[in-house]
């Protein structure tokens, strides 16, 4: 018998001055049986950062082609196609072909940096990526406040990001691998 998805209530208050966007969501997540606490944790931070009202999360892992996030138009075309993780060329490409604008939030530091340089020269060609990347400290961090049903608030003020939840604070400084050539 197959595992079934654990649900995660959230409440986010979130207060980007970057963007100037502020807003309360009420998000019920779920996580694939096999989703780590922190991928699910790194989901919720890509909502926060790019949070509005047609943003929403994909199925993920358990669907082939979908991103972990993305924001749909009222035309039914793909603005942003957000990725959390260290996907491959090829699915960076197709997404790249499907959206507006492709984000990958990075991470696993042992990971990471081979995966970057191997695919930097293929990256650097798709003109709407972005790419940031997150520590493992920070990863971690987030993963403490991991509930079944949390409370977070979230201010982001000149790219540094600030997450709190009732008992911890963690802030977060994203390292931008590379910014999409012609930005909206």
């Amino acid at each position: 018998m197959a595992l079934g998805a654990t649900v995660y209530k959230a409440v986010i208050d979130v207060s980007d001055l970057d963007r100037g966007c502020y807003g309360n969501y009420v998000l019920t997540v779920a996580r694939h049986p096999s989703e780590t606490e922190e991928r699910l944790m790194l989901r919720i931070l890509a909502f926060s950062r790019l949070a509005g009202e047609r943003l929403e999360f994909g199925r993920g892992l358990s669907t082939e082609g979908e991103p972990a996030l993305w924001e749909i138009d009222d035309t039914g075309s793909i603005v942003h196609w957000i990725e959390v993780g260290c996907p491959d060329v090829k699915q960076v490409r197709r997404a790249a072909g499907k959206s507006g604008h492709v984000q990958i939030i990075a991470y696993d530091e042992d990971r990471l940096e081979p995966w970057w340089q191997s695919n930097r020269g293929e990256f650097g060609k798709i003109g709407k990526l972005s790419v940031v990347a997150i520590g493992n400290d920070d990863v971690q961090g987030l993963a403490q406040m991991v509930q079944r049903n949390m409370k977070l608030a979230v201010t982001i003020q000149d790219g540094t990001i600030w997450v709190s939840d009732d008992t911890r604070s963690l802030q977060i400084d994203l390292r931008e691998l590379q910014s999409e050539h012609q930005r909206y």
